[in-house]
Order: structure tokens, then sequence, then C-alpha cells
């Protein structure tokens, strides 16, 4: 017989904290330990304000009742059921949910469980097409300087973050990257899209000149957060369009982020315009109640492979937990909230006064930038003489004990409330950040 064996003592040393300073933290922890509405509650019953949706993910608010419903009732139905070679109801369902949400033509949907996963699938699916296409030389993927494609080595080679691959030495073959789209000296403090910048997708031009017709796949973000919201200049990624569909080059958009209403509309793609032929989502399909990512195809990527091979596996791909029953039930109820609350529509409306609020804090001593779209934006710092990511971290603690979310890379704090975000919320954050900017020694 099992017996339940006595918990050991919660200390603080088992976990090995994912992309933390462990020896900080757990010397001075900031603890988490209940959420509800747009707020966190430490254990101590402390109100935190959450001014990051998470982690860019809990679009719809927390502790929604509906989501926590929906996994309830599934997990006392069926806990798990394997998609390889067998399928359970649910599954199709959120596909089909997911589908009725991307752009005209995307609707294949491949179910994973993190942006991570997301991102190295599109990379083997954009591989796979070309090579059932009778084109296995289209090898070389490209992505772009300060880009974050999640942790896998897929990801992590096509990123463009230098401390996300410095660690780990050897990265996949055959990559290479577009410049990034930052550019200071005339864009800085521009509301939205800026105006210059467009020019820059011509180097794809460059690596075609350099590497022929090897390109199998360029993937970007439409909006790059993870370095500090860099938004795309206007008309950047219809000439990044222009040139894929050119050389039969697949355009994949890593959309975990600005999926999901992040930046008013269901996807970033329909805000900014420009179609890809591969899509990346996570974070907000579930409202992170349970894991989970996607993947969306065309019809003419999924076609090539799956009708590009006669009989058999189509593709040699798949994880364990895709289309989990308990995630596909969060889903569905997360996409049904999407709808009748219009998540994107809430987004859209209180921009204007989310814009204003960020760029006021031009006037703070220390703001050098400010980008926004959508409810996301970065406020830039001047960084502490000689220690880099020091003066950012120290408004990132000083904001949490005075009762605010943020988030920090570098020395941008980057903020993406929850879309149920209300003025005076907007208020309280900018407000407390200020405040902590001020407080905090340059």
């Amino acid at each position: 017989m099992n017996e339940i064996r006595p918990s050991r003592p919660n200390n603080l040393d088992a976990f090995w904290m994912p992309y933390t300073d462990n020896k900080y933290f757990k010397g001075t922890p900031r603890m988490l330990a209940r959420a509800e509405g747009m707020s966190y509650f430490t254990p101590e019953g402390k109100e935190i304000l959450d001014g990051t949706a998470g982690l860019w993910c809990c679009n719809a608010g927390h502790g929604r009742r509906e989501i926590t419903e929906a996994i309830q009732k599934q997990a006392a139905v069926m806990d798990f059921a394997p998609t390889f070679q067998l399928g359970h109801p649910i599954a199709f369902e959120a596909a089909a949910r997911v589908a009725e949400m991307t752009p005209e033509g995307m609707d294949h949907v491949f179910f994973v469980n993190s942006g991570s996963e997301a991102a190295d699938t599109a990379l083997k699916i954009a591989l796979a097409y070309h090579r059932a296409r009778g084109d296995a030389h289209r090898v070389r993927l490209v992505g772009r300087e300060r880009g974050y494609h999640g942790v896998g080595f897929g990801g992590m080679s096509v990123g463009g973050i230098g401390p996300n691959r410095k660690q780990f030495g050897a990265q996949l073959p055959y990559v290479d990257h577009l410049p990034h789209t930052h550019l200071p000296a005339v864009n800085r403090f521009c509301r939205g899209q800026p105006e210059h910048g467009a020019h820059l997708a011509d180097t794809l031009e460059n690596l075609v000149a350099l590497h022929g017709d090897t390109i199998a796949a360029v993937m970007v973000e439409p909006v790059a957060g993870s370095t500090g919201v860099l938004v795309p200049p206007v008309g950047y990624l219809q000439r990044l369009r222009e040139l894929c569909t050119k050389h039969g080059i697949l355009l994949i958009y890593d959309e975990v982020i600005t999926g999901f209403g992040r930046i008013g509309t269901n996807f970033g793609a329909e805000r900014l315009g420009v179609a890809p032929d591969i899509m990346t989502m996570a974070k907000g399909l579930t409202n992170a109640a349970v894991p989970m990512g996607a993947v969306a195809t065309t019809d003419a990527v999924h076609d090539a492979i799956v009708h590009g091979n006669p009989t058999g596996i189509e593709l040699f791909h798949g994880y364990t937990y895709s289309g989990h029953p308990l995630a596909s039930a969060a889903a569905i109820a997360t996409l049904e909230l999407h709808r009748a609350e219009d998540l994107p529509g809430r987004a859209r409306a209180i921009e204007p006064y989310w814009q204003d609020a960020a760029h006021a804090m031009r006037s703070v001593p220390g703001v050098v930038d400010v980008r926004e779209i959508g409810l996301i934006a970065g406020i830039e710092l001047e960084p502490r003489a000689g220690k880099p990511t020091a003066r950012a971290l120290d408004v990132f603690r000083r904001c949490f004990d005075d009762g605010v979310l943020v988030r920090v890379t570098g020395d941008i704090v980057a903020l993406s409330p929850p879309l149920i975000i209300e003025k005076q919320h907007v208020d309280r954050i900018f407000e407390t950040l200020s405040d902590a900017i001020r407080a905090v020694p340059a």
C-alpha cells in the first residue's frame, strides 16, 4: 500500500529558478501566493497590481471562473489521451476555435506546450515543407538580431539575444540574421510604429545574394518584446513579405506575445496588415491556466506536407502533451472569454490613454526612450555607469515593494498588463514606476 510521506520543510533550495539570480532571490525572496482580476497577492496578503499579465500571458486577468471550471470539468471526464494515431474531440474543437481567429487561409493548427516548442515546431514545418516540394536544398533559417524565439536549440539559434546563446556553445548550422529595427537616433520617443527603418528589410536581398536559394524561412516577431518592445517601422513587414514571396522563402511570425488581443487585434498580423505563412502562439491561448502553444499554417504549407506524402506519417514531430485535454478545455474557455468580452476591442479602446501615460514618462529623469503599441510599452532607462541592467533591476524591486509588478529586460522596463485594465490601473502603474525611477540611484 502506498503511504503519504511527511512533507519536506518548505525551504527555497530545491527549486532551481529559471532566468533568475538565484543567489539574490533566495536571500531576498519576493513571493506571489494568490491572484484575482488585475492583481497578485503576497503570502502576507499584500496586493501587487499586475502590470505584466503574469509574463505577457494572462490577458483576461487572473482567476477567471469560466476557465477554472472548464479545466475542472475536463479533468473529471478525461485527464489525458494520446494524440499519436488517436484523437479526442476537445482537441479538434480547440483547433477549430483557434483557426477561426487566425488570418484568412491559416486554417491548420498544430498544438504544442509552450512558445519555445512552437518556435522549434514552426522551423521544422518550414524545412518539411520545402523537402515535400522537392526543395530539400532549402535548409537555411534566418532570424533577426534582438529577436526572441524561446529556449529550444532551434529558437535560440534563430533568436538574436547574445546572453541566451553564449552559455551553450554550438547552435544550429545554416542560420543567419537580419539586423534589428531599433534606430534611436531617428525614432526616439515615437508613438506607435516608427517612421524610419523599412529599408532594413532589404538586408534579406543581401542574404539571398550570399546564400542563393538555400533559405527556407525567415522568422521574426511582429513586435519584438523580450528585448524591450521594438515596434516594426512603417512598411518594414510589408517589404519583408514582398521579398520572402519573391524568393520562395516562408515568412514565420512569432506571435507568442502579440497574439490574442495584445495589440488590439486577434493577432499582430491583422493590425500590422501583413500575413505570414506560419504563425506561432502560446501565452494568451489559455490565459496561462494550463501550458499550451500552437503553430498555425496556411493551406499551402499544410497541404504540401500532408498531401506530399501519399501514405504513413507526414510530419515526424510532436509531443506527448500536444492537444492535452485540460489545455484544450482551457483554450476553448479562454477564447470564448476573448470573444464574449471583446478583449482586443478593450485593448483598442484604452490604448490612447495608455499611450499618453507611457509618453508622459519622457519627463522623468533617466528615461531615454519610450516605445509602445497596443497594450505594450517599453520605458528605457539610462544605464548605471559600468553596471548595465542594475538600475532597471532596482526599479523592478522597488515597484514590487510599492505594490506594482513590472518586468525588466536589460535597462528597459517592459509593461504588458491584462487586457481588462482600466484607467485607474494605468494611472497607478505609471505613477508607481515614475516614483521608483526617481527614487532609485542613477
